[in-house]
């Protein structure tokens, strides 16, 4: 595997930016203690969002993320999202746009990444797992998967009114409501499966419970799963790789 820190001009932000990027490298003979899956074919691309306090970087400072990624020969681009919920701002920039049409394409662009929708998959924790969930949801037909470990899952519900403001402005449209997403998008030809995660002692608990119900009405490819432990990157090292190998798996 390869790790790139890429910097680039984002024409959606109006700025450069930055991501990390891990990817596979086609020859490793003699690399010790890694098994990497390579592959003659374009890579797949999880796109792997952080939470409200974070930036780009935690996933490799918190978790093995590039050792979870070689075993399935996975590109993994983590962007910086700021604290946008992964939303077009009102005050603020358009983040939205940057991860969900923007990046893609660039990355595309630039390394040899699959631009197939079934290659192409979003995941995030807290903040990012909304992010995930929402941008797989509007975006159905850019991303065949989503998942979300310890979502941030009622928008409406979460608190942090100060934060939220600059993001919607006030109300908070039922475009950026998951709820809302889930249904509205319910008789779309074609769907993202769909899997959550939450620590039973996690302050989004209920939160979770309820959207997991909401989804089970509803006609998704959904799968939820609850375990022991709190919001914590504990948690979430353990997490990420269930949600991988459910991904991966079904990719099979």
């Amino acid at each position: 595997m390869a790790l790139i820190n890429l910097n680039f001009f984002s024409e959606a932000l109006g700025i450069q930016t930055s991501a990390l990027v891990v990817i596979p490298q086609k020859s490793t003979n003699g690399e010790i203690g890694i098994k990497n899956k390579n592959t003659a074919d374009k890579y797949k691309c999880l796109y792997l969002l952080h939470g409200l306090s974070d930036d780009h970087t935690i996933w490799m400072r918190r978790t093995s993320i590039e050792r979870y990624a070689a075993q399935y020969g996975l590109c993994v681009v983590m962007p910086f999202g700021a604290k946008s919920f992964y939303t077009d701002m009102k005050m603020g920039m358009n983040y939205y746009t940057y991860i969900a049409k923007e990046l893609p394409c660039i990355i595309e662009d630039m390394l040899n990444v699959s631009d197939k929708r079934e290659d192409r998959y979003i995941g995030g924790i807290s903040m990012g797992g909304y992010g995930a969930l929402k941008i797989a949801l509007k975006e159905y037909g850019r991303y065949c998967a989503a998942f979300g470990l310890s979502s941030v899952a009622d928008i409406n519900n979460i608190g942090f009114e100060d934060v939220l403001l600059p993001v919607f402005g006030g109300e908070i449209p039922k475009s950026d409501d998951l709820f809302c997403l889930a249904e509205e998008h319910n008789s779309d030809d074609i769907k993202p499966r769909i899997y959550m995660t939450i620590g039973t002692e996690d302050f989004m608990y209920e939160d979770n419970i309820r959207l997991s119900k909401h989804f089970d009405t509803l006609n998704y490819d959904f799968k939820f799963v609850q375990t022991d432990g709190a919001h914590s990157w504990d948690l979430w090292d353990r997490t990420v790789q269930s949600a991988m190998k459910w991904m991966m798996k079904q990719a099979d």
